[in-house]
């Protein structure tokens, strides 16, 4: 097993789960982005652009694709820390992710990601925020 800090919790990640899809949740667009433990780097595969379930048939499409062993899934919170509306929204579609797919969801504090994705001059700011979310999580795994 490994652990990781996320924000200001300890998650256990275990050492076999080594592909992850990264998801930036939006209600009308869903950034996504793939990476893997050996390579602490990731790439961002695109963005969902639907709203309610139909997000589900587009991301399991990812899903089948790439086969991941987890899913990353940003959390968005005020820039001091507090929750919001959107991120009660994050957390309930990283469970509703594990009941329709059955896979580990680590949530991973998305703070500024997006603005970073811009900083950078990505031209699909919500996948790059995915790619982003991604690779700060893989840089917190031992």
């Amino acid at each position: 097993m490994s652990v990781a800090t996320l924000a200001t919790e300890v998650v256990i990640v275990p050492i076999a789960l080594s592909t992850f899809l990264a998801i930036d949740f939006g209600l009308k667009r869903t950034g996504v982005a793939v990476g893997n433990r050996l390579m602490r780097s990731a790439q961002s595969v695109g963005t969902v652009k639907a709203e309610g379930d139909a997000r589900f048939a587009l991301i399991e499409k990812h899903l089948k694709e790439w086969q991941p062993d987890a899913i990353v899934i940003g959390v968005p919170y005020h820039p001091d820390g507090v929750a919001h509306e959107n991120t009660a929204r994050a957390k309930k579609f990283g469970r509703q992710l594990h009941g329709r797919f059955s896979l580990p969801v680590f949530e991973v504090d998305e703070r500024y990601s997006t603005t970073e994705a811009l900083a950078s001059g990505a031209r699909d700011a919500d996948a790059a925020s995915a790619c982003i979310i991604l690779e700060q999580f893989l840089r917190s795994l031992p």
